[in-house]
């Protein structure tokens, strides 16, 4: 079933948004060379907990971390670990915060230090599909037309498109309906109507969109272990389009600055 939210909901959505994004920009800050990816989790959960919040994904069917932790060839749902990060890599965190009830829930994946020039590509693209993505999500519109807009600028710039894991809608419960694939055709789908909430989240491969869950049940990386990228919005569907309900500007911001380096965790 699809919920339609009221304006008193989408406030609740506006405010769990903002969370989730000032989160992964407090993560930001911490994203270098010499850093656990649990230090990363942490910090995130320290966050979301300090302002009033709750870390969704923590305990979710046994789920060990606040973060998704997708470090160069996992795709999704990795756990915190002492992985020390180290020049090149890439990490995406996936996060969602409720708030009073509400999920905000964000991806965003970082370069560690200088990256090759070939995954800055894959990165880049990958972002930018979200955003066409987004472009096609408009009323009256379908799910399909959001899925087809992301496969056909990925695959146009030779990447492929995870076909087992997906987008969602997402309100009073972390995954809602509709699933919205990053792959498809248009005009297929539930209509896209005014108060709908979903998170649009490319998951797009350098190789092979052949993947593989690991022994753990959950994480699931490339089969041909090259790199996967991650990123991830909320939106509104409105009367007149859509709205972004999160943001990177809190990571931008924290870019801008310099990350100190810091010894690995003991």
């Amino acid at each position: 079933m699809i919920y339609i939210k009221t304006a008193e909901e989408i406030e609740g959505m506006y405010a769990a948004c903002e969370l989730v994004s000032r989160t992964l920009g407090e993560v930001a800050k911490w994203v270098a060379p010499g850093v656990t990816t649990r230090k990363l989790d942490n910090v995130a959960r320290e966050f979301i907990l300090d302002n009033g919040g709750r870390p969704a994904c923590l305990g979710y069917q046994g789920f060990p971390g606040t973060l998704c932790i997708e470090v160069n060839e996992t795709v999704v749902h990795g756990f915190p670990s002492g992985y020390v990060l180290k020049e090149g890599d890439i990490i995406g965190t996936d996060c969602v915060a409720e708030l009073r009830g509400f999920h905000g829930d964000s991806c965003y994946t970082f370069a560690v230090g200088e990256i090759d020039d070939k995954v800055e590509r894959l990165l880049r693209v990958t972002k930018e599909s979200l955003y066409k993505g987004i472009e096609a999500a408009q009323p009256g519109k379908r799910i399909g037309d959001i899925s087809n807009a992301v496969q056909t600028y990925c695959e146009k710039a030779g990447y492929s498109v995870v076909r087992e894991m997906c987008g969602h809608g997402i309100g009073k419960s972390m995954h809602e309906d509709p699933e919205v694939p990053n792959y498809g055709r248009k005009g297929i789908g539930p209509i896209l109507k005014p108060g709908m909430c979903i998170a649009i989240e490319p998951m797009i491969n350098m190789g092979s969109k052949n993947v593989v869950i690991e022994s753990n049940g959950w994480e699931c990386r490339t089969r041909d272990r090259k790199p996967s990228a991650h990123y991830e919005h909320t939106i509104l569907i409105t009367e007149e389009g859509n709205e972004i309900l999160t943001t990177f500007r809190y990571i931008e911001e924290a870019l801008k600055g310099e990350t100190e380096i810091v010894e690995p965790e003991k």
